[in-house]
């Protein structure tokens, strides 16, 4: 695997880490963030790829 694979690959594992921890405080009842606020978040991921 060529470096740029690997560092998407790291990308992609921390930004499920952070998905799981997200859907675990949406089930235990914890507020989100807004529609906005999840565009820009993802808006400065996509643009780290």
């Amino acid at each position: 695997m060529d470096q740029n694979a690997l560092e998407r690959r790291e990308k992609l594992l921390k930004l499920q880490e952070e998905l799981l921890v997200v859907e675990q405080d949406r089930l235990a009842g914890r507020s989100g963030c807004t529609l906005e606020e999840l565009e820009a978040h993802l808006d400065r991921i996509i643009a780290e790829t």
